[in-house]
């Protein structure tokens, strides 16, 4: 495993179910020699998750703390199978980073192939950055066409490392995410791990990917955490 310098999927106290303070994920994240770290807290839609005042006033956060380059973002919510999100282009365009995903509690979903476009509509939107944990098996998708879009966007897709505890019981999230592994492998696509850390000592904690990456023979070259200066030339929209 080559060292990891970047995790962008994050949680602090403000979230409302997490546990350690900006500050305190910043300096895990330098103890760790990251060079990037995400904090990205649930938008809106999420019961006791911050309010949309905290993302209007993020700009008070300095964006490098103890050797460690910030990205200030959030978590969206995909609330439909038309692919709305719970924060409108006024908030996106206040964030360093957006990533996207689908939490059971605030999402009203079809059929596959009627969850599968309302991903698709997200990973088309020019201020989406990452789709997170879309194997966590909230939304039965179909997942080469989620990677070949990710391919055409450069919106990446993450496998993330929560869904996979065995408290979640999220029963299809080791068979989903090892598709995922493999399509993204089949079609050269770049993908991202996710902590999803909702405390300090979660960050750049991969211990339930790795034996996935292993088994699938993922490469590392398509890996984005082990590569920042790529991870920021990668996306088809600034930062």
């Amino acid at each position: 495993m080559r060292k990891v310098l970047l995790d962008v999927h994050t949680h602090t106290v403000a979230s409302g179910h997490a546990y350690s303070s900006l500050q305190e994920m910043v300096k895990a994240a330098a103890d760790k020699e990251l060079q990037v770290l995400g904090i990205t807290e649930h938008g809106p839609s999420v019961p006791g998750t911050c309010p949309l005042l905290y993302f209007r006033n993020m700009f008070v956060v300095p964006r490098q703390m103890y050797g460690v380059r910030l990205l200030m973002g959030c978590e969206v919510n995909i609330l439909d199978t038309k692919g709305s999100l719970d924060l409108d282009d006024e908030y996106l365009d206040r964030l360093d980073i957006a990533l996207a995903g689908i939490h059971a509690n605030c999402w009203k979903g079809g059929d596959k192939n009627q969850n599968t476009e309302g991903v698709l509509a997200v990973i088309h939107h020019p201020k989406i950055h990452i789709i997170c944990h879309p194997g966590d098996g909230t939304a039965d998708m179909d997942f080469e066409r989620l990677v070949l879009a990710s391919k055409e966007t450069h919106t990446l897709l993450e496998v993330n490392n929560h869904s996979l505890a065995p408290q979640r019981k999220k029963t299809s999230a080791v068979t989903n995410n090892l598709e995922i592994l493999r399509l993204c492998k089949k079609h050269d696509v770049p993908l991202i791990l996710g902590s999803d850390a909702h405390i300090s000592f979660q960050i750049a904690d991969y211990s339930r990917i790795m034996p996935l990456v292993e088994e699938v023979g993922f490469p590392d070259e398509l890996i984005m955490n082990y590569w920042p200066e790529q991870f920021f030339k990668y996306f088809q929209r600034p930062f």
